[in-house]
């Protein structure tokens, strides 16, 4: 039985939210009816695309996990970090070294509301709201500068986040101003959604509403523009299943509509 917690103060719970859809595909609770309305009609056109929400996240820990663990990365900056669920950036990282500093940062009050409950538990992690559209607030954020040296190399994670960023709100250049401020041997851990836009046209058009965030779909080459100034680690750009499986895959016979990838800095990211 689906169970809504009360929501914070000012939160529409009668519109879709791209945070609570992807913490619902992930199996968690922390989702309303409206959420869980739109994203069964997604998964019901896209079968896949439930699997390929968990598999992203294995991305994403088998990425941190490298970099803290091969590439002795002690700074994480998680923009976007959406809903706590497990195996979250700072448990990955602390799993290697117990040091490691983790700043997660998002602007959605829910994401607030439960993250300050869960994901600060130690003093080596935060969460600041701020928004991603405004690069140069983060940056100057007293949470993330009393945990991060921006002078020493450091890992950005942009995990299925910069799809919901619009061309007038200039996603290249936000992703530039983030790059710019950090130093040369930082990583960028990068997910983006990659399907026809035709698709979610026709799950709006069959759910009858919109999320209260758009969804701009990009092309690989487009993806790889947020790269600019970064050294790809092997396997390149790819989708979730292939990046660094933890076993061998001979063929990926699914469908899926997300790139994966994660750049070592090593030149001044340019717009």
């Amino acid at each position: 039985m689906d169970f809504d917690y009360p929501a914070p103060e000012g939160v529409d719970i009668s519109v879709p939210n791209a945070a609570r859809m992807y913490d619902y595909a992930l199996g968690g609770r922390n989702n309303y009816a409206a959420d869980r309305e739109f994203a069964d009609v997604f998964f019901a056109m896209q079968p896949n695309a439930r699997d390929e929400a968990r598999q992203s996240r294995q991305f994403l820990i088998r990425a941190v996990h490298h970099l803290a663990a091969e590439a002795s990365i002690r700074q994480f900056v998680d923009v976007g970090s959406g809903l706590p669920t497990e195996q979250n950036v700072h448990e990955v990282a602390h799993q290697v070294d117990p040091s490691a500093r983790v700043v997660y940062v998002d602007y959605d009050p829910v994401v607030i509301a439960h993250g300050n409950a869960l994901l600060a538990t130690t003093e080596h992690v935060t969460l600041v709201q701020a928004d991603l559209r405004k690069p140069a607030d983060i940056l100057t954020q007293p949470g993330l500068l009393e945990r991060v040296d921006l002078s020493r190399p450091m890992a950005l994670v942009l995990n299925n986040v910069l799809h919901f960023v619009t061309e007038e709100d200039d996603p290249y250049g936000i992703v530039a101003t983030l790059t710019g401020a950090m130093s040369p041997g930082s990583y960028l851990v990068l997910s983006h959604v990659s399907f026809p836009p035709a698709l979610l046209e026709a799950v709006i058009a069959k759910a009858g509403g919109r999320p209260s965030a758009p969804y701009v779909s990009r092309t690989p080459e487009q993806i790889m523009r947020f790269f600019d100034g970064f050294e790809l680690l092997e396997p390149g750009l790819v989708t979730p299943l292939e990046w660094r499986p933890p076993i061998e895959r001979h063929a990926v016979q699914e469908k899926l509509f997300v790139q994966v990838a994660v750049g070592r800095k090593v030149l001044s990211a340019t717009g």
